[in-house]
C-alpha cells in the first residue's frame, strides 16, 4: 500500500496536520498522554454531540481509526454525488467557476489515494482543465492512468506523440484479429470473412475502445484518420481502410453529430454500408452513390482520397465486384453491351476508385483514375462469352446426341484474357470474383480451364489472402473432385505450388485446405503432396504448426502393419469412411 509520506501528500500545504506534525509534538512534549488528547480535540470531527459519544464508541472496542474512517468514506461519497450535481446545475459559467475553485482548493491532495477520486471527479466534469493540472498529471505515470477518458481526451488532443501511443497497440490489435480470420482452419464455403455484418463488425473491441477514446472530440478523429492514412501508405494494409469505414460509422450509430456533419464522407459512408449489409449495390443506392461522387465540386478533390480509402476497404470491393458480376449475368440474359449500362459502368467507376486509393493518396494527385476503355469493350464481354460457353454446353448436354458424339468443355483460355488478368488491375479483380463465383456453382470444367490465367495475375492478386481464403472455402464444394489425380495436379502442381516456396502465405493457405480436404485427396497425390509441402528452414512458425498438424493427421489415418494382415482374404474390405473427428 501506500507509504505514510504518500497517504498524506499536499496536507500541510492546506494547513491541515498530519502524522508528522503529530511525531514532533510528541517528541518535544513532556506529558504525552495530555498533547495526544490536544491533538484528538484540534484535529477531530468538530461536532458537539460526538464529544459524548466517541467515549461510548470507545467502551464497545471500536477504534477512532476505524470511526473516522467511515465518516470520511460516507462523506467523500455524498462529495462526489455533489460534484456530479454541480455539474449539471445552474448557469453554465457559475457551474463550472464552482468545480474550477473545489479544483484550486484540492489538487493539492491528489495523491492521497482516499481524496484522489474526488479530484479525479472535478477534472473529469471540467469541460477545460487549466493548463498547469494537465501538465501535473501529464509528468506523473499513476495520476495519468488514474484518469478519466474525458480528461485524457484533453491532454490527447495536444499530445499527438502521447495519443499515438495509446492508439497505436490498438491498431496491430486489430490487423491481427483480420489476419487470424484469414487464416483461420474453420475452412467453409458458408462462413467466410465476408460474412459478419457492418453492424457486428462495428462492436469488435479495437472499434468500441476508439470510438471511446474520440468521443466527440474531432481534433482526435482527424488525428487517427491520420495514423490510419499514414499506416495504409507504409504497408500497403487494405484492413485500415476497413477501419476507416467501421470508425465513421460506429459514431455514426451513437448519433455522435459533432464528428458526422464535419466529416465530408459520411453520407456516402452511410449509404454504402447499407450495400454492403444486402452485398448488392442496388438501383437506387446506385444513384445516390454517384450523386456523390458527381457532386465533388472544384476546389474539394480532396475529399476524393478520403473516398477512395472508403472504397478500397475489402468489404466494398466485395460487395462491387460480386454486384459486377451479377449484372455481367443479367446482360447475358438480355443481350446488352456492358457499354450500355449505366449501373455497371458506375459499379466499375467505384471499384477503380477504390483500387486507385494508395496511388492517389500516396501522389496528392486528387482525381478520378482514367478508366480504359478496353476493359469495357473487351475484356468484359469475354467474361460474358464465358457464361454463354457454359449455358451452351449444359444445353448441349441435354440434348439428344445424334451421331456427332459429345461435344467437348472449350479447354483454351483466349490469350486477351490471361493478358489483362496481367495488365490491368480492375479486370484481374473482377476476373477472380468470375473464378470463385464459378466454383461456388460447383463448376469444375470452367474451374480448371480458367485456372492456369492465374499463376501470373496483376501484383500477385491471385495470390492475395483475401482471395486464397475464399477459394479454399470455395473448394470444398469441388471436394469429391480431389478424388481425381488430373483435378489435384492441375490445382496443386499448376496453381498453388508454383508461387509456395516464394509466397509463405500460399503455403500456409495450401497446408489449410489440405488439413480440411485430406481425406478426399488420392493417395498417392497426398504424398507427393506431403514432400513437397516440407516446411524449409527458412519457413515460418505458422507454416511448421500446419505441417505438423498435418503429419499428424495423416499418421492417423495410416492403418497399422497389424490390422492389414488380419483381413480375412474372403471379406471385402469396407471402404474407409472418414468419421467427423478424423478431419
Amino acid at each position: 500500500g501506500p507509504g505514510p509520506a504518500e497517504m498524506y501528500a499536499g496536507l500541510q500545504e492546506l494547513g491541515v496536520a498530519n502524522g508528522e506534525d503529530l511525531k514532533e509534538t510528541l517528541t518535544n512534549c513532556t506529558e504525552p498522554l495530555k498533547a495526544i488528547e490536544q491533538f484528538q480535540t484540534e484535529n477531530g470531527v468538530l461536532l458537539p454531540s460526538l464529544q459524548y459519544a466517541l467515549p461510548f464508541l470507545d467502551l464497545h472496542g471500536t477504534p477512532r481509526l476505524e470511526f473516522h474512517q467511515s465518516v470520511f468514506d460516507e462523506l467523500r461519497e455524498k462529495l462526489l454525488e455533489r460534484v456530479s450535481a454541480i455539474a449539471l446545475e445552474g448557469k453554465v459559467e457559475e457551474r463550472y467557476k464552482k468545480l474550477e475553485d473545489l479544483l484550486e482548493k484540492s489538487f493539492s491532495l491528489v495523491k492521497m489515494p482516499s481524496i484522489q477520486p474526488v479530484v479525479m471527479c472535478v477534472m473529469k466534469h471540467l469541460p477545460k482543465v487549466p493548463e498547469k493540472k494537465l501538465k501535473l498529471v501529464m509528468a506523473d505515470k499513476d495520476l495519468y492512468k488514474a484518469c478519466a477518458v474525458e480528461v485524457k481526451r484533453q491532454i490527447w488532443q495536444d499530445n499527438q506523440a502521447l495519443f499515438g501511443d495509446e492508439v497505436s497497440p490498438l491498431l496491430k490489435q486489430y490487423i491481427l484479429e483480420k489476419e487470424n480470420i484469414l487464416f483461420s482452419n474453420d475452412i467453409s464455403f458458408l462462413q467466410n470473412f465476408f460474412s459478419p455484418s457492418p453492424k457486428t463488425r462495428r462492436q469488435g473491441e479495437v472499434v468500441q475502445k476508439l470510438t471511446q477514446m474520440i468521443g466527440k472530440n474531432v481534433k482526435l478523429y482527424d488525428m487517427v484518420l491520420q495514423f490510419l492514412r499514414t499506416l495504409f501508405l507504409r504497408t500497403r494494409n487494405v484492413h485500415y481502410c476497413t477501419l476507416r469505414a467501421e470508425l465513421l460509422m460506429s459514431l455514426h450509430d451513437l448519433e455522435i453529430s459533432e464528428i458526422c456533419t464535419v466529416d465530408p464522407c459520411h453520407k456516402f459512408t452511410w449509404c454504402l454500408d447499407a450495400c454492403i449489409r444486402e452485398k448488392f449495390v442496388d438501383n437506387k443506392r446506385a444513384r445516390e452513390l454517384q450523386g456523390f461522387l458527381d457532386g465533388v465540386k472544384k476546389g474539394q478533390e480532396q475529399v476524393l482520397g478520403d473516398l477512395s480509402m472508403i472504397l478500397c476497404d475489402p468489404f466494398a470491393i466485395n460487395t462491387l465486384a460480386l454486384s459486377t458480376i451479377r449484372h455481367l449475368q443479367d446482360l447475358v440474359g438480355q443481350d446488352t453491351l456492358p457499354r450500355e449500362s449505366p449501373d455497371l459502368l458506375l459499379l466499375l467507376r467505384m471499384l477503380s476508385l477504390g483500387q486507385g486509393a494508395w496511388d492517389m493518396i500516396d501522389s496528392q494527385v486528387f482525381k478520378e483514375p482514367k478508366m480504359e476503355a478496353e476493359l469495357i469493350t473487351r475484356f468484359l464481354p469475354l467474361l460474358m462469352s464465358f457464361v454463354v460457353d457454359d449455358h451452351t454446353f449444359t444445353v448441349d448436354q441435354k440434348l439428344p446426341s445424334e451421331e456427332k458424339g459429345p461435344i467437348p468443355y472449350p479447354s483454351t483460355i483466349p490469350e486477351a484474357f490471361t493478358k489483362f488478368l496481367q495488365e490491368n488491375r480492375i479486370a484481374c479483380e473482377i476476373g477472380l470474383y468470375y473464378i470463385l463465383h464459378i466454383t461456388k456453382q460447383r463448376n469444375k470444367n470452367a474451374f480448371l480451364r480458367l485456372l492456369p490465367a492465374l499463376v501470373e495475375t496483376f501484383s500477385d492478386l491471385a495470390f492475395s489472402d483475401i482471395f486464397l481464403h475464399l477459394l479454399t472455402g470455395n473448394l470444398t464444394l469441388l471436394g469429391e473432385e480431389f478424388a481425381l489425380e488430373e483435378f489435384c495436379t492441375s490445382l496443386f502442381d499448376g496453381f498453388f505450388l508454383t508461387a509456395c516456396s516464394r509466397k509463405e502465405n500460399v503455403h500456409r493457405h495450401v497446408l489449410r485446405l489440405l488439413l480440411h480436404l485430406h481425406h478426399k485427396v488420392a493417395p498417392a497425390k497426398l504424398e507427393s503432396l506431403q514432400k513437397a509441402l516440407e516446411p524449409t528452414k527458412q519457413s515460418g512458425e505458422a507454416v511448421k504448426e500446419l505441417y505438423n498438424q498435418l503429419t499428424e493427421k495423416l499418421e492417423l489415418r495410416k492403418p497399422s502393419p497389424a490390422e492389414v494382415t488380419e483381413t480375412p482374404s474372403m471379406e471385402l474390405p469396407l471402404p474407409a469412411v472418414p468419421t467427423p473427428a478424423s478431419r
